[in-house]
């Protein structure tokens, strides 16, 4: 288990935290939890207003692969997978691998890129409807935080289970009390956020033995 940052790939993001938290309502938060089309392609306020495919995770993929040296053939799970973009980059870096998503989101799966609804599942990272053991690498990017805390724990001890090797996540968290500060300004659809000393401790409690990173804004 180890804190590795294998996001580092991605492009810097601007986020105006202020101008979310000035605009963020209790309407906002529920219309954002149902990760329907208005979480996806919506109003920014319920969202990603707009969630396209720009190429930007195949960076990651690679990362990841070459982190973890998947063979060619891995299997490979996203937990939380969303439209599948990391799957389908994924496979543009290991073309011979299995890749599969699991996401509670069935807009997301009807409007997945590039035919991964295919390889999609519908269902929550607390019931994952695999094996033991079934893949070499599960990886869940901002996701199970949107869990309660006794879910989340749950899809830990799933991720944890299904994987036979590698496992990955990303949950909001913080450092200090100005990040707790913004998170709180600027978390929509999250559940679970804890500072970063408290989840290397419910890791450690529920068993989970994989890498981590963190989501700070």
């Amino acid at each position: 288990m180890a804190e590795i940052n294998l996001l580092d790939r991605l492009p810097p993001v601007k986020r105006n935290v202020a101008q979310r938290a000035a605009d963020k309502t209790p309407e906002d938060r529920a219309i954002a939890k149902r990760f329907d089309r208005d979480f996806f392609d919506g109003e920014r306020r319920h969202g990603y207003g707009g969630y396209r495919y720009d190429g930007r995770w195949i960076p990651v993929a690679q990362r990841m692969a070459e982190h973890y040296q998947l063979a060619p053939d891995a299997k490979i799970l996203d937990v939380g997978c969303a439209k599948g973009f990391l799957m389908a980059d994924f496979k543009q870096v290991l073309p011979a691998a299995t890749v599969r998503g699991i996401d509670v989101s069935a807009y997301a799966r009807e409007q997945a890129h590039a035919g991964m609804n295919a390889f999609m599942d519908l269902g929550s990272a607390e019931r994952l409807p695999y094996p033991d053991h079934s893949f070499d690498l599960v990886v869940s990017i901002n996701s199970i935080h949107n869990l309660p805390l006794e879910q989340c724990k749950q899809s830990l001890r799933e991720i944890q289970r299904v994987s036979r090797a590698h496992k990955f996540i990303t949950v909001d968290a913080w450092r200090s009390e100005e990040e707790h500060q913004r998170l709180l300004q600027w978390i929509l659809t999250a559940e679970t956020y804890l500072p970063v000393d408290e989840w290397v401790s419910l890791f450690a409690e529920v068993g989970y033995a994989g890498d981590y990173w963190w989501f700070i804004p």
